[in-house]
């Protein structure tokens, strides 16, 4: 199994997956400008959307989309429970805050890293942060987690997504229980491994 990634991106999510469920795979790392491998080859013969993560199952060919790809490594090391089993509606709740994570944070805070952005669009994105993070701050007041008192592999996506705001210069000090949550989600040993494995 390999991980294709780049150090800072959304591939962090399923690198703390691996930690987490204690799977060993090879770490590539891609140039994303230049579209390369460390090796020179074109990363778009691995993935040809062009974009980082992509996990090379091995036996499964390769997957790509952060929420899949930490599907797929649950799903195929159960004995962690990091994700609900298929069927039941504990699945289909962890797979509705997996899409609000892709869709309303992943989407909107990663919009905020192109540059051709004037004042007025980051005003708009910063606006509908405020409601989307307000919205996530709310239900974190009532569990500590996404799914509630366990953790999950949604919790690595949005920790990873989170974790950009300081860098696009988003305040999340605002928003008490979200602060908490990323402590608590950035303290784990795993999580710790994985941003120390994306540095190296």
């Amino acid at each position: 199994m390999k991980l294709y990634f780049t150090p800072n991106t959304c591939a962090l999510a399923p690198l703390i997956a691996l930690k987490e469920l204690d799977v060993t795979a090879d770490l590539e790392k891609v140039d994303l400008g230049a579209k390369k491998l460390s090796t020179g080859a074109d990363y778009r013969g691995v993935n040809t959307k062009g974009y980082v993560p992509a996990l090379d199952t091995g036996k499964d060919g390769v997957l790509t989309e952060v929420s899949t790809i930490l599907q797929y490594l649950a799903d195929n090391n159960p004995a962690k429970n990091l994700l609900p089993k298929f069927g039941d509606m504990k699945r289909y709740r962890a797979m509705e805050m997996l899409n609000f994570v892709a869709s309303e944070l992943h989407k909107t805070i990663g919009s905020l890293f192109n540059k051709a952005f004037n004042d007025d669009a980051r005003k708009a994105v910063f606006d509908r942060l405020d409601n989307r993070i307000g919205w996530l701050d709310a239900q974190l007041a009532k569990k500590p987690y996404l799914l509630g008192e366990d953790y999950s592999l949604a919790d690595a996506y949005a920790f990873t997504v989170l974790g950009w705001c300081k860098v696009v210069g988003y305040d999340l000090g605002k928003f008490a229980n979200v602060t908490a949550y990323l402590e608590r989600v950035g303290a784990r040993p795993a999580v710790q491994a994985a941003l120390a494995a994306q540095s190296a």
